[in-house]
């Protein structure tokens, strides 16, 4: 079962509770023929039977070729003989023969008459019938067939008589015990099991939930097993100190942010006053791309921290006003731009400034990494795609993932950090909006924009 189910708990619980049970009924077995055994070798004899002589009778009891009731010179009947002086039985069968000896006691011969209404029948000599115990009435199927025996109690129950009846009790009683809990294990394990590792269950679905964005996220401890409680409140101080330590890291980077605004903008402008050059050129742009870096840090705080409803956003005209404000930075690199509306608007609900960012973040993506050659395209369909696409070198596939990392560049050089992405990510999530990397029809790359919008405005486009 190992070998099958190497790391189930519902498989090794049930192999180690059949090898259990398999143990313990050896066990019993081994006990009750080792005791019985143990009398048997030391010849002992148990008190006084109530069934003795009844049953010794039923055992010798035959019939001879005539077909009469006889009894058989059994080595139990001899020595009960021998042993009981003045006994007594009456043996009945169906036909109305009798087998009989000896004298029945004054106190019982009254039964004789009314013996063919009985079937079973204890009899005792105290007042009211209380014991002790005189005589039984009882039938028995025996080699003569069925047949009534009336007799006192006399003599005691042998170990070998009691060893007969342990093969029958170990077949008939334990075997089938054995047998049904063995079927049984199998089928009730895994319910008890489902049933008790159910809390433990709503826990790992909790933990899948867990996103870095997600602060003060806890595993529920309601139904989890107290053993595997530890392990739980465990994992959640780590959440704990994990929720600590991210918190901590963004407010470093966002008091870094604020602090070195000033620094930059006294650099630039101290640049600025240089004369004319190419080191002044590479100065400034240097002192741009911090310019850039430290105000993405800012618009990812502010996003994190915004909590404004959204209100209705045209984006056809967030594109427009960003094509308008980078058109000079792209003609001055190089660059065609082309604008390509849909519709007259696509309205959705949103954050105005978070979207323009992210339509500003891309334009700029494409200028930085477009190698100053093509045209920089930006498509708004009416389904709500918002499409920046450059004919540059594009973005290889295995790439396309891990280019919304943050700090992740691809090539050297341009303005930015490698956040612009990461934040147009987050901006477009908070929106309920996805972002995918697609190769551009010049070659170059397309990034695509897929937000949400108001259901009417498919009817205003259709117009």
């Amino acid at each position: 079962m190992r070998l099958l189910h190497p790391r189930s708990l519902t498989w090794l619980l049930i192999g180690r509770l059949a090898v259990m049970q398999a143990i313990v009924l050896t066990v019993l077995i081994l006990a009750i023929v080792l005791v019985a055994l143990g009398l048997w070798l030391t010849g002992y004899d148990t008190d006084e039977y109530e069934g003795t002589l009844a049953t010794t009778l039923r055992d010798a009891l035959a019939r001879d070729a005539a077909g009469h009731l006889i009894l058989r010179d059994t080595r139990e009947w001899s020595a009960l003989r021998s042993e009981v002086p003045n006994l007594w039985y009456v043996i009945s069968d169906k036909h109305g023969e009798r087998l009989t000896q000896g004298t029945v006691p004054a106190e019982f011969a009254p039964l004789l008459p009314m013996l063919d209404r009985l079937t079973e029948a204890r009899i005792g000599t105290g007042p009211g019938g209380a014991p002790p115990l005189g005589a039984l009435v009882r039938t028995d199927d025996t080699e003569a067939g069925r047949v009534q025996v009336f007799t006192g109690v006399h003599g005691r129950l042998t170990v070998r008589r009691a060893l007969n009846v342990v093969p029958k009790f170990v077949l008939f009683v334990m075997l089938p015990l054995f047998v049904a809990m063995t079927f049984a294990i199998p089928v009730a394990t895994p319910f008890v099991v489902r049933r008790a590792m159910r809390g433990l269950g709503e826990a790992a679905t909790q933990a899948r939930r867990i996103e870095i964005d997600r602060v003060g996220a806890q595993l529920p401890l309601d139904g989890v097993p107290s053993e595997i409680v530890p392990l739980v409140e465990a994992f959640n101080d780590a959440l704990t100190r994990l929720d600590k330590g991210y918190a901590q890291h963004k407010r470093f980077l966002v008091d870094a942010a604020h602090e070195l605004r000033t620094p930059i903008a006294i650099l630039s402008t101290r640049i600025a006053s240089l004369g004319p050059g190419p080191e002044r050129t590479r100065l400034l742009e240097d002192t741009t791309r911090l310019t850039v870096m430290t105000g993405q840090l800012l618009d990812v705080q502010r996003l994190e921290r915004t909590t404004q409803e959204f209100t209705t956003v045209d984006l056809v005209a967030i594109a427009r006003k960003v094509v308008i404000d980078l058109a000079p930075l792209a003609f001055g690199a190089g660059y065609e731009v082309a604008f390509e509306p849909g519709a007259s608007s696509v309205l959705a609900q949103g954050d105005q400034t978070a979207l323009e960012r992210a339509v500003t973040n891309l334009v700029q993506n494409a200028i930085d990494h477009g190698r100053r050659r093509g045209t920089i395209s930006v498509r708004v369909t009416p389904d709500g795609r918002i499409e920046v696409c450059d004919e540059g070198d594009g973005i290889p596939p295995e790439e396309r993932e891990n280019v919304f990392e943050p700090f992740r560049r691809l090539h050297g050089g341009g303005r930015g950090a490698g956040l612009g992405l990461d934040l147009v990510r987050k901006i477009v999530a908070l929106h309920g909006g996805s972002i995918e990397v697609d190769e551009a029809p010049g070659g170059g790359a397309c990034l695509r924009i897929r937000l949400p919008v108001m259901p009417h405005d498919h009817e205003q486009s259709g117009a």
